[in-house]
């Protein structure tokens, strides 16, 4: 078969136009078979290049995905795994990847710790575990986590705190266990988590006086006086607050 034109394209892209059809290749292919100086392809050159345009296919894919942000080998590796290719091949793209950084456990660990402190709620331990369940070497972590100087305990208490400041209908008691519960689910200890908020938090009696005038206007009418009474009295002991705390002259 005799290469009748070769068109440069975009991203390193060429289209070689045969006698009877054409196909697209990659600059590095036509050059390690010099193909600008070459005017014959037979069939046995042809399958070689279509194998190789297939494998600098999926490199290219794969390069853009990495270049979106910080990939693990173990990410790389599992978006490699949904292509038609060979272990030989995957092994030949992640090593390819490393050499030019673009695929490097230790710079994504290192990333994946200051983003997940500085933009979410997890705790260092959280993190840690997080990494582990990627199959990334646990030395690795250990190294990067032992070098954070990230101060845990204020992260927890500011966002205790904020937690307390927004409330605006549970009782101390509620909430002291919704944050217990959030906070252990995120990794963090639980005397840290409950001495925190005893520090910080305050009386909610507007709250309780809140929760009881809405209760009040809302089965007022479907209760007499009596009943009426108890009605709230069960709703805020559900809600954790104390029903003997009220001051009758702050109420409606």
């Amino acid at each position: 078969m005799e290469i009748k034109k070769i068109t440069k394209l975009k991203n390193g892209k060429y289209k070689i136009k045969l006698d009877s059809f054409e196909f697209i290749t990659y600059d590095d292919i036509i050059i390690n078979h010099g193909l600008l100086y070459s005017k014959k392809i037979d069939d046995e050159l042809l399958n070689v290049l279509s194998l190789e345009a297939a494998y600098y296919e999926i490199y290219n894919k794969t390069l853009k995905f990495c270049m979106k942000k910080v990939r693990s080998s173990d990410e790389v590796e599992k978006y490699l795994d949904k292509m038609d290719i060979t272990n030989t091949d995957k092994t030949s793209i992640i090593n390819k990847l490393k050499s030019i950084n673009l695929v490097n456990d230790k710079i994504y660990v290192k990333c994946y710790i200051n983003d997940k402190f500085n933009l979410s709620k997890d705790s260092l331990s959280k993190i840690k575990d997080d990494l582990i369940n990627s199959n990334i070497d646990i030395s690795i972590i250990e190294d990067e986590i032992s070098k954070v100087e990230y101060n845990e305990l204020d992260k927890l208490e500011r966002m205790i705190i904020k937690r307390i400041k927004s409330n605006h209908k549970y009782s101390n008691y509620a909430l002291k266990n919704k944050i217990v519960t959030e906070f252990i689910n995120l990794g963090y200890n639980y005397d840290d988590i409950v001495s925190i908020f005893d520090r910080n938090s305050s009386d909610n009696y507007d709250i309780l006086v809140k929760e009881y005038n809405k209760l009040y206007n809302k089965y007022s009418k479907k209760y007499e006086y009596s009943e009426l009474e108890y009605v709230i009295k069960n709703k805020l002991h559900t809600k954790g607050f104390n029903y003997s705390d009220i001051k009758k002259e702050d109420l409606n």
